[in-house]
C-alpha cells in the first residue's frame, strides 16, 4: 500500500537558504520512499506545475520506471486512487476539512510531527479533537517522547471541550510511533578515507575527535556549555589532546560569536575546528574523522534528533543527553552514553508559555529561556568522555554496536515498510467503517458564500423567476457580451463564466420568448446544471437579461 505525496519542493530540499531539521528529515524521507516503496504508481499533490516537475526528474533520478500521477488542489478527488495522501508535517487541519466536500471516508490523511513546540504545531495538535479527523487518519510521531507531548495536549484539551461543552464522543486519528530514517551507506568510510579526512583538518594521530553535528544553535538545538565544559574536564584528567569539529551552521554573526566566546572560556584546552556542514565535502570530513560524537540537546522544539543515528552509521560511538528522541535511539552502556538531565517540575513554565503567547517573546526566545532551565549532567558527560579516550577498545565495541543497529533499526529500507504497513492498515480501516453521513453544514467555518450572505440581497434567484432578453434580439445581446468579456472588471472572474456553448444555448432559448430559470436549465447535465443557474444571475449582472417576474 502506497500513498500521494504533497509535494512542495521546499519541504524536500535542504539547499534552500534556511535549512532546517525538517528540511534534512523530508529529503532524506523522499529519497528512501522512491528508492524502496513497493508501489506500482507514484502520486503526488502539487501546487505549481513546476512541482510536478520536479517530483517526476526525483522519481526518475532515483532509479523508478513506473508511472507518475501528478494532481493539483483543483482535483482533490484523484486522491481517493492512492487512498492516502502523506503531508510532511502536523498541520492536518485543514486538509480533513477540505475532504468534507468530498467525502470523509474518501481518503485517509496522514502528517508526521517535527516540532511540538511552536504555537502552530501546538494548535494543529489541539485542533484535532475538534476537526473532522478519522480513526482512518493519523499524525505519526517520530519518538516516544513526542508522542508523550502530543497525548499531553490532546488529553488537556478534551478534558477542555467535556468542561466547556459536556462533549461526550472524543474522536481520534491513529498516533503511532515511526522514527525517521537514514541511509546508511552513505556514512561508510574507508580507513583510508579516514586518515585523508583526519590530515585534512591537521589532525595528530595520538588526537581525539570529538564530533558535534548539526545546526549550532544554543536555543534552539543543543546549548554547548555542557559539552564545552566536559570536554575540558576530560583533557585534564587524560592529559590527551582532543580535537572538537563542530560542523553545522550558525544563523547570524551574533550565534556564531556567542559560540566562540563560550569556547575560549569554558575549553581553552581543546582546539575547536568549524565545518560548515551545508556543503556535502566538509559533512564527509567530519564524520570521516570523528572518534567520538556528541550532542547534548537540551531543548523543547526538537522531537527525534537524527543525528546520534547518523553516527550510529559512521561506526561512532555516541555521547548524548537523556532527551527527547534519543531516549529510544541511544541505549545507555551499548552505543555510547546517555547523560542525566533534570528540569523544573510541571507548573513552573506557565509564565514563559504565556510571554511566549502574548508576543512578549519570540518563539526563539521561548525555546531559549526554557532551554536555559534544561540541565544536562556535566560530570557524567566528562566521565564518558573520559571512559571513550582513554579506551580505544571501548570505541570500537561501542561504534561496531551502533553500526549493527543503525542498519538494523533507522535504514529507510526498513522504515518504509513501516510507513506502507501504516498506509495499509488506514486503508482496511477506512474501508471497515461505516460510511460517516456528511452533515448539513460541511465546513462551518467556510460556509456557502450564498448561505452564510443569504441575508444581504433584496432577494435571491428561485427556478420559477421568468427571465428575457434586454435587447431586441439575440445577436445583439450576443455582441454585448462579446465587448464585455473583455473587459478587465469581467473577464477576472473566469471560473464562473459559462461556455460559449452553454452561453449560446441561454441565449437561443430567449430570442423568441422569456422562459423561467427552470425551462433554461433542465437540458443541461445535472453537473452543470447549477452553472447555469448562475449564470443567470451574471448575465442579469451584465443587464443582458432581465427578470421580469
Amino acid at each position: 500500500m502506497s500513498a500521494a505525496i504533497y509535494f512542495h519542493p521546499e519541504a524536500y530540499n535542504t539547499s534552500g537558504p534556511k535549512l532546517m531539521g525538517r528540511n534534512a528529515a523530508g529529503e532524506s524521507f523522499l529519497k528512501g520512499f522512491i528508492k524502496y516503496s513497493i508501489t506500482k504508481k507514484f502520486w503526488a499533490q502539487v501546487e505549481k506545475q513546476e512541482h510536478g516537475q520536479s517530483f517526476f526528474t526525483t522519481v526518475r533520478k532515483y532509479g523508478r520506471k513506473e508511472p507518475v500521477d501528478l494532481y493539483g488542489r483543483d482535483n482533490q478527488e484523484k486522491s481517493e486512487e492512492p487512498g492516502v495522501i502523506f503531508y510532511p508535517g502536523p498541520g492536518l487541519l485543514d486538509y480533513a476539512w477540505q475532504r468534507t466536500s468530498f467525502g470523509h471516508s474518501n481518503w485517509s490523511v496522514c502528517g508526521i510531527t517535527h516540532t511540538t513546540s511552536s504555537k502552530s504545531s501546538m494548535d494543529s495538535i489541539v485542533g484535532m479533537l475538534t476537526a473532522p479527523l478519522q480513526p482512518w487518519d493519523c499524525l505519526i510521531c517520530t519518538s516516544s517522547a513526542v508522542k508523550s507531548h502530543v497525548m499531553s495536549l490532546l488529553e488537556h484539551q478534551a478534558e477542555y471541550l467535556m468542561d466547556r461543552f459536556n462533549a461526550k464522543k472524543i474522536t481520534l486519528p491513529q498516533i503511532p510511533i515511526i522514527p525517521l530514517g537514514i541511509h546508511t551507506s552513505e556514512f561508510n568510510f574507508s580507513e583510508t578515507q579516514k586518515q585523508e579526512a583526519r590530515n585534512k583538518i591537521n589532525v595528530k594521530p595520538r588526537d581525539v575527535v570529538i564530533l558535534y553535528f548539526g545546526r549550532l544553535s544554543f536555543h534552539a538545538k543543543a546549548h554547548p556549555l555542557a559539552m564545552y565544559q566536559a570536554l575540558e574536564g576530560a583533557v585534564k584528567k587524560t592529559g590527551r589532546s582532543i580535537v572538537l569539529i563542530e560542523c553545522g551552521w550558525h544563523h547570524n554573526q551574533y550565534i556564531q560569536q556567542a559560540f566562540d566566546k563560550a569556547g575560549q572560556v569554558a575549553c581553552p584546552s581543546v582546539r575547536r575546528v568549524f565545518l560548515d556542514g551545508r556543503l556535502e565535502e566538509n559533512r564527509n570530513i567530519a564524520w570521516a574523522s570523528a572518534d567520538i560524537f556528541c550532542s547534548l540537546s537540551d531543548n523543547v522544539q526538537e522531537t527525534f534528533g537524527i543525528t546520534p543515528v547518523e553516527a550510529m552509521a559512521a561506526g561512532i560511538p555516541v555521547v548524548v543527553s537523556d532527551w527527547n528522541g534519543y531516549k529510544d535511539t541511544i541505549e545507555n552502556g551499548v552505543e555510547g552514553f546517555r547523560v542525566p538531565t533534570i528540569m523544573p517540575k510541571q507548573g513552573m513554565g506557565e509564565d514563559l508559555v504565556l510571554r511566549y503567547e502574548l508576543g512578549l517573546d519570540t518563539y526563539d526566545a521561548y525555546c531559549g529561556n526554557c532551554c536555559s532551565l534544561v540541565s544536562v549532567d556535566v560530570e557524567a558527560t566528562t566521565n564518558a568522555f573520559i571512559k571513550l579516550t582513554e579506551s580505544e577498545e571501548l570505541r570500537k565495541k561501542m561504534g561496531m554496536q551502533g553500526l549493527v543497529k543503525a542498519k538494523r533499526k533507522y535504514d529507510w529500507k526498513t522504515i518504509i515498510h513501516q510507513y506502507e504497513e501504516l498506509w495499509a492498515e488506514l486503508n482496511a480501516i477506512r474501508k471497515s467503517e461505516s460510511p460517516i453521513v456528511q452533515g448539513k453544514n460541511i465546513w462551518p467555518a467556510r460556509l456557502d458564500p450564498f448561505k452564510g450572505f443569504a441575508s444581504y440581497p433584496s432577494k435571491t434567484l428561485n427556478l420559477d423567476d421568468t427571465v428575457s432578453l434586454v435587447d431586441i434580439d439575440a445577436k445583439v445581446a450576443r455582441d454585448r457580451i462579446s465587448r464585455y468579456i473583455q473587459l478587465e472588471m469581467v473577464k477576472f472572474a473566469t471560473i464562473i463564466v459559462p461556455s460559449q456553448e452553454e452561453l449560446e444555448d441561454i441565449l437561443e432559448n430567449l430570442s423568441f420568448c422569456s422562459k423561467s430559470v427552470s425551462e433554461l436549465i433542465e437540458n443541461h447535465p445535472i453537473h452543470r446544471k447549477p452553472i447555469i443557474y448562475r449564470s443567470v444571475v451574471w448575465l442579469v449582472k451584465l443587464n443582458v437579461i432581465r427578470i421580469i417576474r
